[in-house]
């Protein structure tokens, strides 16, 4: 339930709290009980309502809000209405100064906004500002913080309508495909769409985040249609927001204009608006996640050019912004591609950075991978998915292009990378590198996969096997089937040539149980689509 202010009428201690204002209002004016009341009420209610003994009706406190010229609200909470309006000032300063890429300072901002709406008793923008931090520390990897923040965000926001809550839950969604709960961060997506489109509740903005937010998810469970779907119509309500940071800009200029001429109301309004446009500068994030999903699919089909031009684009827009685990993400998508196109040098100049400097508190990702668990995966047989061509079931092609696809959409990552963004061979320098279990595990599991299939080409069949198992384990974690399955069979064959056969039948008989898990791993039914698409 949301929170009730100490001034609520609603309460004995807030009808008191209220007199006590009216009582102090009424002298620094100079004005009598009689001349206060006039002419809807009288002397005597006044007197009794400032002695706190009766609950004033909403009409009486608009009646003496304006004989004492203050705003309703500041006579029924104290506050000045320009506390709102500042916090939320703030609040787009933070939300730009983490979009440019500063998340510390950013961090900084939002606790200290926080806590002044907690003492001012701003639920909304102390909730907005918990987003935010959740924002902030889930771009660091601290993945436990993030998802406190985002639920304390959404109990603040329990009473609001669903679209005013979707970026908290978006964010939890986030964490826990980081998590490598896949099948869950699927559930938290699709529960609020089904929600907003079933219930009249269309939000093209809240929709655009969720639609983007589930294509990663999807992607690594090898539900491709439906992530294909869900970034067409993420495409499709796109072109409202061409330039937001500009306008942004201008809608902040304006405020503060508004602000210094006390035309507050107005002023309220332009912020609204620059903080809407802030928060969809992450929306251009999302659209390189859309160059990213074609980019693998231009792969799959094969035409690797297309594939290297758009996956490029999505690395620069992420680098851009920096995105910096998204963008070593990209890294081994577009370093399968090289492979592809037989450059394999500078495939494994881009892979093996990434698994050498795990982030701050990480482990390295192949010690890592040892611990990652091994936890049987499920086959995703929705949509009809699976594939019969003997390709892996979740897109693994059995040319031994990498398996998945683009990793998770969301803004978690926009800071740590050093001015200039990211050299070809992984991180600048200090930028946050590495791959592990804890920090996308599926790519450090594809990166392994593609160190596996390089080592294997130049006849370094040692190697090759130690990149398969310790992919295995990090991707066995996550429910990843297809991958998983793919894993098995290069590992399988791997096996078998080196005349270690029952070992090899022993990978083989591994992948047949990723693949096949009848009636536990369907997604269900797609979610409901806008209406009129």
């Amino acid at each position: 339930m949301g929170e009730r202010s100490a001034g609520d009428v609603r309460t004995a201690e807030g009808a008191a709290e209220i007199g006590r204002r009216v009582l102090r209002l009424r002298t620094e004016r100079g004005f009598t009980q009689r001349q206060l009341a006039e002419p809807a009420y009288t002397a005597a209610y006044v007197s009794t309502l400032e002695s706190g003994k009766v609950r004033p009706s909403d009409a009486a406190l608009r009646h003496l809000a304006e004989r004492l010229g203050v705003s309703y609200e500041e006579l029924t909470t104290g506050r000045d209405p320009r506390d709102a309006i500042r916090l939320r000032a703030g609040l787009t300063d933070a939300r730009k100064a983490l979009a440019t890429g500063d998340a510390e300072e950013a961090a900084g901002r939002f606790q200290e906004l926080m806590a002044e709406a907690e003492r001012l008793g701003l639920r909304d923008e102390r909730a907005t500002a918990l987003v935010g931090l959740g924002d902030c520390v889930l771009e660091t990897g601290e993945l436990a913080a993030a998802r406190a923040h985002y639920e304390a965000a959404e109990r603040l926001l329990a009473d609001e309508p669903l679209p005013r809550r979707v970026p908290a839950i978006r964010g939890r969604a986030v964490v826990h495909f980081l998590s490598g709960e896949l099948r869950y961060s699927c559930y938290l997506l699709e529960s609020a769409i089904d929600e907003l489109n079933a219930s009249g509740l269309h939000d093209p903005n809240a929709l655009l985040l969720l639609y983007t937010a589930a294509i990663a998810p999807y992607m690594d469970m090898g539900a491709h249609a439906r992530a294909a779907r869900s970034a067409e119509l993420a495409l499709s309500l796109a072109p409202s927001v061409d330039d937001p940071g500009l306008i942004a800009r201008m809608h902040r200029g304006v405020a503060r204009t508004l602000i210094a001429e006390g035309r507050t109301a107005e002023a309220d309004a332009s912020l609204a608006k620059a903080q809407e446009l802030y928060e969809q500068l992450r929306i251009h994030t999302d659209l390189a996640h859309c160059h990213w999903m074609r980019g693998y699919v231009h792969a799959q089909d094969g035409n690797l050019e297309r594939a290297e031009r758009e996956l490029r684009i999505a690395r620069d827009m992420l680098a851009s912004k920096r995105a910096a685990l998204y963008t070593v993400q990209v890294e081994v998508e577009l370093a399968d591609v090289l492979r592809r196109r037989g450059r394999t040098a500078e495939a494994e100049a881009l892979l093996l950075p990434l698994l050498r400097r795990p982030p701050a508190g990480g482990t390295d990702s192949a010690d890592g991978a040892d611990s990652a668990g091994g936890a049987a995966a499920d086959e995703v047989a929705a949509d009809g998915e699976g594939s019969a061509d003997g390709s892996a079931p979740g897109g693994a092609p059995a040319d031994g292009s990498a398996p998945g696809g683009p990793a998770a959409d969301e803004v978690i990552a926009e800071g740590g990378i050093a001015e200039g963004g990211i050299a070809e061979g992984g991180t600048a320098e200090g930028g946050i590198a590495g791959l592990t279990a804890e920090h996308g595990a599926v790519h450090a599991g594809g990166a392994h996969r593609l160190l596996g299939l390089i080592a294997e080409e130049r006849g370094d069949a040692r190697t090759a096997e130690e990149h398969y198992r310790a992919a295995l384990a990090l991707l066995e974690r996550t429910g990843a089937a297809g991958d998983l399955a793919d894993l098995c069979r290069l590992l399988g064959d791997l096996l078998r040539r080196g005349g270690r056969v029952e070992a090899a039948m022993d990978a083989y008989r591994r992948g047949l149980g990723h693949r096949a898990a009848p009636g536990t791993t369907t997604l269900g039914p797609a979610p409901a689509e806008p209406p009129g698409v």
